[in-house]
């Protein structure tokens, strides 16, 4: 704390821990009282305020003012004492401020500040320049627990494990770099990117790798395609098309809340090979609507009254988003992945767009169509019919107005990148070159800004850390390491005498259960994907089959946990579900998936001739 005055102009600056057992405030509450206290003191008077109550009870209070003369006296005996009574101050984290200018006129204008609250020292001077920063201990950068765990991965591989006779000594050390920058994802002692690159640069100082090589990767079609899908989907969240068209599936099916969950699923599938991010789709588009129609319902977020409608839509919108994303190859980046990685492996999915349709057609629509029944009699909303949600939905629409020009324009983009998606191998126009000829378009007519882009954060950081991961497989399948690895898991399978069949669904059942680990679709793709790919080629599943089912499974663990995916995340938050039912409806619509897809599915599969 600070206190000083000069020519009758007060100064108070302070970061103080509340409810301490040397703070002067034993709650946070009193720490406001006595904030409240100055405001109160120093109006008529000129005066620049701040205070700042950080999550860990950390209280910084910053005054500037010159108070009248009446009141001068008061002052002083009132809460100098107080003021310079408080502890040495204590490292604080930047928080942003709010300046309150108050005057006479003017009693209070609240402006944020752009520079963070810093502790200071305590003095008595009444001098201005008495005001002394506290040395900084805070601790930046990496998290040293994840990252010594990180580290101490790939550092007992390389040299506490002996390495086999069959891998070279080039590929035991990637293959050790690899495995920490997995463990890294994983535990995020960095951000993904980050972290991603740090690996990265360890594969060319080792050695390891070239520069050449170490980047290879970075000019991946499959990669691209999945960079220029996330602009895509910024397209139908800022020209509105999205939430219309889900308006319009509400207006038609939304009399009831069971017809309200089938609007809301229909429109979802219809707009998600366009839209190839699951969570623009679930943020951008769904959450909205939905959190609109529960409140005119009086179903409130974190309330009793979410049980009457909110809880059921989204949970039901939530594990239909799912199978929505495993209906189409470009319904979500992960799927993109996943045959990348595959064609690594050498497993090569003819006319990749309309095979994948195909395959998951069946089974998808069995489970969108089940879906929000199964959940309308295991987790039933209080309100069973919704007579005003077509009239919701029609003035909302008229509000809206007419479809835009951009509207238009996207709607005739999305048109031809389908089209082309699932054509264009017979033309010779690759699914990389479509999405860059619908961005162009974008781009040109002025529905997309290259700023949107720019903007794109999650596009640019896909972009660097996927490109590691697919540059480390590939180069470790060229070592012979996933080789290696197959066939170990290939004679381990032997010797427990399992046929494929089985094998697969040991496998697939593993591969599903091990998300409740991770906390990312594309994360869990990058580590795990190919590896168990290669087990399943090992134990004699058909290629094409055990890639295809891999992928959907993929997509269908994402409605696992709260944090199994983005979609996920952005569910939850909402405040209509309570983690409880997260987790045991997770668990219970896994299993009904398990059973349609298992079942259903491998009808559909023996009849396409898969197996």
């Amino acid at each position: 704390m600070s206190c000083s005055s000069k020519q009758n102009m007060w100064r108070i600056q302070f970061v103080v821990p509340v409810n301490h057992t040397h703070s002067p405030f034993n709650s946070i509450n009193q720490f406001q009282n006595f904030r409240h206290f100055l405001l109160q003191l120093v109006m008529g008077s000129s005066a620049v305020y701040s205070a700042v109550v950080s999550p860990s009870s950390r209280a910084s209070l910053h005054f500037e003012f010159r108070p009248s003369p009446l009141i001068c006296p008061t002052a002083k005996r009132t809460f100098l004492p107080l003021l310079r009574s408080l502890p040495p101050p204590i490292t604080s984290t930047p928080h942003r401020l709010f300046l309150f200018t108050t005057s006479k006129s003017n009693p209070s204008i609240l402006t944020p500040l752009p520079i963070p609250i810093r502790p200071f020292s305590a003095s008595s001077s009444n001098d201005d320049n008495s005001i002394i920063e506290s040395p900084k201990f805070q601790l930046q950068g990496a998290k040293i627990v994840p990252l010594v765990l990180s580290l101490g991965v790939g550092l007992i591989v390389r040299f506490f494990i002996p390495q086999p006779d069959e891998v070279t000594p080039e590929a035991w050390q990637l293959f050790s770099i690899f495995l920490s920058t997995i463990a890294g994802l994983v535990l995020s002692p960095l951000p993904v990117g980050a972290w991603a690159f740090l690996g990265l640069t360890t594969t060319i100082v080792t050695k390891t790798l070239t520069f050449s090589t170490a980047f290879s990767a970075f000019t991946n079609e499959v990669i691209w395609l999945i960079v220029i899908s996330f602009f895509f989907a910024r397209g139908f969240v800022k020209t509105g098309l999205g939430e219309r068209i889900a308006t319009y599936f509400v207006k038609w099916l939304g009399k009831s809340t069971l017809g309200l969950s089938y609007g809301l699923t229909l429109s979802e599938a219809l707009i998600a090979p366009a839209m190839p991010s699951t969570t623009a789709r679930a943020g951008g588009v769904f959450l909205p609507i939905i959190k609109s129609l529960s409140l005119s319902a009086g179903s409130k977020p974190n309330d009793p009254s979410s049980k009457k409608l909110g809880s059921y839509l989204i949970q039901s919108q939530f594990q239909c988003t799912s199978n929505s994303s495993a209906l189409f190859l470009t319904a979500a980046a992960q799927n993109l992945l996943c045959l990348q990685l595959a064609e690594e492996l050498g497993v090569v999915v003819a006319d990749p767009w309309l095979s994948w349709f195909t395959a998951a057609s069946v089974p998808a629509f069995s489970s969108l169509l089940l879906t929000p029944y199964i959940l309308y009699k295991l987790y039933p909303p209080e309100t069973k019919d919704t007579p005003d949600a077509p009239a919701m939905a029609a003035k909302k629409l008229e509000l809206m107005g007419p479809i835009t020009t951009n509207e238009w324009v996207m709607i005739f983009t999305m048109l031809l990148a389908v089209s082309l998606w699932v054509f264009g191998d017979a033309i010779g126009i690759s699914s990389v070159v479509t999405a860059m000829l619908s961005l162009s378009i974008l781009l040109l007519l002025g529905v997309l800004e290259w700023e949107d882009c720019l903007n794109e954060k999650s596009a640019w950081d896909t972009l660097a850390w996927f490109a590691v991961l697919v540059g480390m497989a590939s180069q470790l399948t060229n070592f012979g390491i996933v080789t290696w690895i197959s066939n170990y898991v290939a004679n381990s399978l032997q010797s427990f005498s399992l046929s494929w069949p089985l094998a697969f669904c040991v496998l697939q059942a593993a591969y599903f259960l091990i998300h409740y680990m991770f906390a990312s679709q594309t994360g869990h793709v990058g580590a795990l994907y190919s590896a168990f790919l290669a087990m399943h080629l090992a134990a004699g599943v058909p290629g094409v089959m055990a890639a295809l089912v891999l992928a959907f499974n993929t997509n269908l663990f994402g409605a696992l946990t709260h944090y199994s995916s983005g979609q996920a995340a952005v569910y939850f938050g909402a405040g209509y579900v309570d983690l409880p039912d997260i987790f045991r409806i997770g668990f219970v619509m896994a299993c009904v998936n398990g059973v349609i897809w298992g079942v259903v599915g491998g009808f559909w599969w023996k009849f396409l001739g898969l197996y």
